[in-house]
């Protein structure tokens, strides 16, 4: 200004906001500050943050991939669990949330992929593991292994193994003591139910009632061995002698020259008389009431949420392979399953129940304000009429996996 005192100050902020490459209004308030203080503040720089990548030094980092392998020396599996607390244990490395491990991990060329095979969901096998696992891709061939004292990663089960055929039942206080079948599959056959069928469910269900409290509910799904009837009725796919056959021996008067539709409306009148389920007239016998799931809704039993506890304490710890050790590992798992989490588990089927009824009754409403037909998808199936869950004493929950 004093070389130039003909330039107003708006003229020299531009000039100046040019020049330099800063905003007119940062010169404006560091002039105005001048003005008011005769001194200028440095202006506040933005903080640089370093990457996680960047605050582990390559030496921690060479810790934390021998620790992800001492797993698979020690023929166990890396769970990402496992290595946080492997890690957090060890004073001479860094502490990581389980979120920041992740994603070192991530950033050291490990993948969490899918292993070579499934399991199967509905039994426990020697071959169960988890589904998916840490591989370090850092590792592309034995020698590799060998010169850095790594591993070669995940040894998988050549198959699925032997098999043991489990079953269990439960309530809010826990597994019920005693009541664990576990028994080992002696057939080569994908169908389990060749083995746990009718007889086998009900011998081991005899043994349990006297187990449970009186007026106990017992809910089940619709599986094969759990529904074996007192007496088959006739169906469409029976022949029109055997049908005529079954009405005579109710002491029904039958027209030879009938149809088999008619036949089987006739059927169709005294077929609840006998279409009974002999798992429901041993526990009606014992003071205990079944409660049987519509078709399809597994998120109605309790126990599955159970099974999934401890299935996965089987996979994550199976080292070995072998159906000895797999039955260890299945009754620490259940014992693992408290009766805290129980209550958590039939309170979480409780709201499923609700939402579910919830939904019927939207779908209802709608469906009755366009005169439409109404079909529920939620409700009880096949129990006596007498039973009634608001006067339950106890409730158990009952399935095979």
């Amino acid at each position: 200004m004093i070389e130039n005192p003909e330039h107003k100050m708006v003229h020299l902020k531009k000039t100046l906001s040019y020049e330099l490459g800063i905003g007119q209004s940062t010169i404006y308030n560091t002039i105005l500050e001048y003005q008011r203080t005769k001194t200028v503040s440095s202006p506040n720089k933005t903080k640089v943050r370093k990457q996680l990548t960047e605050k582990v030094d390559e030496f921690d980092k060479y810790g934390i991939r021998r620790k992800v392998h001492q797993f698979w020396h020690d023929r166990d599996t890396p769970t990402l669990d496992k290595i946080l607390v492997s890690v957090n244990e060890d004073k001479g490395l860094p502490n990581f949330s389980r979120t920041s491990l992740f994603r070192l991990l991530k950033s050291m060329d490990f993948v969490y992929m899918k292993r070579g095979r499934n399991s199967d969901e509905t039994l426990v096998n020697a071959g169960d593991v988890n589904s998916k696992v840490w591989v370090d891709k850092t590792v592309t061939s034995a020698r590799v292994a060998s010169s850095e004292g790594l591993s070669t990663g995940a040894i998988n089960p050549t198959g699925k193994g032997k098999r043991l055929i489990v079953s269990h039942i439960g309530s809010e206080d826990g597994f019920v003591p005693g009541g664990l079948l576990c028994f080992e599959s002696k057939k080569n056959t994908q169908d389990y139910h060749d083995e746990m069928n009718g007889d086998s469910f009900r011998d081991w269900l005899e043994g349990v009632l006297p187990k449970l409290k009186d007026n106990a509910v017992i809910v089940m799904d619709n599986a094969p061995y759990h529904s074996v009837k007192i007496e088959k009725c006739p169906t469409t796919n029976w022949r029109k002698a055997d049908i005529i056959a079954w009405l005579q021996s109710k002491g029904e008067q039958v027209d030879n020259t009938m149809l088999v539709i008619e036949l089987l409306d006739q059927v169709k009148k005294l077929k609840p008389l006998y279409n009974n389920y002999v798992i429901d007239e041993m526990v009606k016998a014992n003071n205990k009431i079944v409660l049987r799931l519509p078709p399809y809704h597994c998120e109605l039993n309790a126990i599955e949420l159970a099974w999934a506890i401890v299935k996965k304490h089987v996979k994550d710890n199976n080292k070995t392979f072998k159906l000895q050790d797999i039955k260890h590992l299945l009754v620490e798992g259940v014992n693992k399953v408290s009766p805290d989490m129980w209550k958590n588990f039939v309170g979480h089927v409780i709201k499923e129940e609700e939402k579910a009824w919830s939904l019927d009754n939207v779908v209802q409403d709608l469906m009755s304000a366009e005169n439409q037909p109404c079909v529920l998808t939620i409700g009880q199936s096949d129990t006596d009429d007498d039973s009634d869950d608001d006067d339950e004493d106890f409730r158990y929950l009952s399935d095979t996996d």
